[in-house]
């Protein structure tokens, strides 16, 4: 079979190729377990004959005839040998955020009459049971940790019997191409959540098409902690499938450093905000040098701020980044475990100067752009020079048309475009006119090749002057301040631009002591006036970057950061606009009054 046309044949295609010693790997006890190719498959075979044995079905292989099946779990092998399991068996995945809200979790089993539910422990085996009895279809309720009083994972693999087996090489022969690969519910940041439906061909022109983007090579590994839940990573997951790159498990986020260390991962794939934050440890941890030592980091740091690619950088500069990259950057390589070839990284805008000063530094960042009805790359920054540009998400994959709309939005056709949306053809229609899917992104080509992003249709927003302004370049652009951890533009219908600023406390704790400002809380220290000062000059010192329109007038300093669990980030960290804006709508107030 050389043209796989589902993608569970991602697993015949690694043992046509003789196989992979970790297909899979997780820590199990202390120790990394690794699961070959072939136990893969045997575990996926008895999991789908079990399902099936416990009456799962794909009905009449309708869309709505196919049982619904959904997982609430973190990344683990786990995940994916029910994936695969019950792709091919013809029933279809449900993934969820484990994060989910309750109001959000009850909307989507009920809409998708899901069956059956896996979810990964004891926690998240309550969060269901609380609104178990207000779904009328699910059945069962399965967990990957040993749960009290819910059935585990494994009682299913002993279930099958041959005719379950004869059952499955039947269904999994008429599963074609077309079919329906999963449905994943987008949280949106506005109104109920809406199920995108994926086809195989979908996802697999994807992976295809995004392959000679990676960098090329055998053996290579990757560590997995971003949710799989989440189109980007899954469809990333079939991508290392099908190159036979190995995969690990993070175990958590708060781990994946000392993970990173042990994996030694050949790539990763990653969003802006968590960048953002090893970039901040290596900063903080360059600051307690001291002489020699020090100043070497800070030339170090200084001569990355002035990378460029596909430009001549002179003799000179060449040689002593060679030097930088000896003394200071290798440090950084090794603490990325030491064989990092490429970071991906999507979901959100990154900061140019992050990328230029990793890059300098020989860890290649190759920033993408896609959504998860485009499932989801449309474009991105390739692994060899030429085809990357920096503050550009890159060229466009294969098979991938674009357009730009008489408004600037960028329209997207090809085979990667969703089915449409679960049981609203309505939304569908607004959002497919004639094969092109409008994304709600504002872009450009630059030099007839690479796709810029300028701004989120949505989060344009228009000051009382009437004049547009758009946030994400000037936020990006603020955050580069050491002094500033997040930061949010207002001004919509206003007379002038203001900003939410949740300060970087350990820097600016660094900066109080030796200002003699000792003691104080957070609430004290944002109303202090020499913090109050210093903020003032920061954003007076960025302001020069921006036009008269976009300059941020006045801002106000919060105490907390924001977070997934206070509610104001996305389970992919990007910013919820809306909530923020009503959770802190006496801060805008003062900065209006």
């Amino acid at each position: 079979m050389n043209h796989p046309h589902r993608l569970f044949d991602c697993l015949e295609t690694q043992l046509a190729n003789g196989g992979n010693k970790a297909c899979f790997a997780a820590k199990e006890g202390g120790q990394w377990r690794k699961y070959p190719t072939a136990e893969v498959k045997d575990i996926v075979d008895q999991l789908s004959t079990g399902l099936l044995a416990e009456g799962y079905s794909a009905g009449d292989m309708s869309i709505e005839g196919r049982d619904k099946i959904a997982v609430l779990g973190k990344n683990r092998p786990e995940w994916m040998f029910l994936d695969l399991a019950v792709q091919q068996m013809g029933a279809v995945l449900v993934p969820l955020y484990p994060t989910i809200h309750i109001n959000d979790l009850e909307f989507v089993l009920n809409d998708s009459q899901v069956k059956a539910v896996f979810v990964n422990d004891e926690d998240l085996f309550h969060k269901v049971q609380n609104v178990r009895g207000k779904i009328k279809s699910i059945k069962e309720i399965y967990s990957f940790e040993q749960v009290a009083g819910t059935r585990h994972w494994k009682e299913l693999l002993t279930l099958g019997k041959q005719q379950h087996y004869l059952q499955l090489s039947t269904i999994s022969e008429k599963i074609n191409i077309e079919d329906l690969f999963t449905i994943i519910y987008t949280s949106g940041t506005t109104g109920t959540p809406k199920g995108v439906m994926l086809s195989h061909r979908n996802l697999l022109s994807n992976v295809m098409a995004s392959m000679p983007c990676f960098p090329p090579g055998d053996n290579m590994r990757a560590l997995s902690f971003l949710p799989l839940n989440h189109i980007f990573e899954r469809m990333v997951t079939y991508l290392y499938l099908f190159n036979n790159t190995s995969i690990y498990y993070a175990e958590s986020l708060e781990t994946i450093g000392d993970n990173l260390k042990e994996v030694q991962p050949t790539m990763f794939t990653t969003v802006p905000r968590l960048l953002e934050k090893v970039y901040d440890r290596i900063m903080s941890k360059g600051a307690e040098l001291t002489g020699t030592k020090r100043k070497l980091f800070y030339w170090a740091h200084s001569l990355a701020e002035k990378f460029e690619i596909n430009k001549p950088r002179g003799l000179w500069y060449d040689i002593q980044l060679a030097l930088a990259n000896k003394l200071i950057f290798s440090k950084w390589r090794e603490g990325l475990g030491g064989n990092i070839k490429c970071i991906v990284t999507g979901g959100a805008a990154c900061q140019v100067r992050l990328i230029r000063i990793f890059t300098a530094g020989k860890i290649i960042i190759m920033e993408g752009y896609g959504l998860t009805e485009t499932s989801p790359v449309i474009a991105v920054n390739r692994y060899n020079e030429e085809d990357r540009m920096f503050g550009t998400v890159g060229p466009l994959i294969n098979n991938v048309e674009v357009k730009i709309a008489e408004d600037g939005e960028i329209l997207c056709k090809g085979p990667n475009i969703m089915m449409g949306y679960y049981k609203r053809p309505d939304l569908t229609d607004e959002a497919i006119k004639d094969g092109w899917y409008a994304t709600g992104d504002i872009g450009a080509i630059i030099d007839n090749k690479f796709l810029k992003i300028t701004d989120r249709k949505k989060e344009l927003f228009k000051t009382s002057g009437g004049k547009y302004v758009a946030p994400l370049p000037i936020e990006n652009k603020l955050k580069e301040s050491p002094f500033i951890e997040q930061v949010m533009l207002v001004g919509s219908e206003k007379k002038f631009v203001g900003a939410l600023i949740v300060p970087a406390f350990s820097n600016l704790r660094d900066w109080c002591d030796r200002e003699q400002v000792k003691g104080l809380t957070n609430e004290e220290l944002i109303r202090h006036p020499k913090v109050i000062q210093l903020y003032k000059d920061l954003i007076d010192s960025f302001n020069k970057f921006f036009n008269h329109v976009e300059q941020v007038k006045k801002f106000e300093l919060l105490p907390n950061e924001w977070t997934i669990e206070s509610g104001e980030m996305t389970p992919k960290l990007s910013l919820k606009r809306k909530v923020v804006m009503e959770k802190y709508y006496e801060a805008v107030d003062r900065i209006y009054r």
